[in-house]
């Protein structure tokens, strides 16, 4: 069972908004003061929202090392092949890309288990999140997992709102599946790139959860 609670990344902006809620409330109470009481509605409203968009719950992790995780909370948007550079190697790869709405949770999580052998921040555009070129165009933060012999990449892809992608991790790090990978600020997408030979679970339309839908299994 998932438990309630805030991602770090948004304790600063709820703590913020908080103060303002009550120190207006306190004081439009006090003075009796029209515009205060207004300012406590409309910051209140907005407290609840910050409450809701920041919501980071736990999930319960599948058991099986061979299984790929959803690196992300959303709707499918893309499944199909993709090409994946490793060195002076290139093959092909399966793709499955997840948007992500502003009513979606926004922390991403690890796919696999392994080591992080790539992370690299890119910047870019602001398409819309939900549009494919936004893959090669679009700001972003481009992560590679060895997993055994196979690699796994994820890409952090900024949308419209999106202006900030976080991403915790680095070269060299050992990674477990389901842990937090980063987060990304208001609606945006995540890409998952698998080897050819994974079997997807997923098909476009359905709806995951980070850390705790099983996407794929690698062969």
């Amino acid at each position: 069972m998932s438990h309630f609670m805030f991602a770090r990344e948004g304790k600063r902006i709820i703590i913020g908004v908080a103060l303002v809620v009550i120190l207006s409330a306190v004081g439009g109470w006090i003075a009796n003061l029209l515009y205060l009481k207004i300012l406590t509605a409309i910051s209140l409203l907005f407290f609840i929202f910050c409450g809701f968009f920041f919501r980071d719950p736990r999930r319960t992790i599948p058991i099986g090392d061979r299984l790929v995780l959803a690196p992300a909370d959303g709707k499918v948007v893309y499944v199909g092949e993709e090409v994946i550079k490793q060195n002076d190697f290139t093959s092909r790869g399966k793709q499955v890309s997840i948007f992500l709405s502003i009513f979606n949770v926004h922390t991403n999580r690890i796919p696999v288990s392994g080591v992080v052998t790539y992370a690299n921040h890119t910047r870019g555009k602001f398409l819309a999140a939900f549009k494919m070129e936004a893959t090669e165009v679009n700001e972003q933060t481009e992560i590679h997992i060895q997993t055994g012999e196979m690699l796994v990449k994820v890409k952090q892809i900024a949308g419209i709102l999106a202006r900030r992608i976080i991403c915790y991790l680095k070269e060299g790090d050992r990674v477990t599946r389901g842990s937090r990978l980063g987060y990304i600020r208001f609606g945006s997408r995540t890409d998952l790139i698998m080897p050819a030979k994974t079997k997807v679970l997923v098909s476009v339309g359905d709806r995951v959860k980070g850390g705790e839908t099983i996407i794929g299994e690698l062969i």
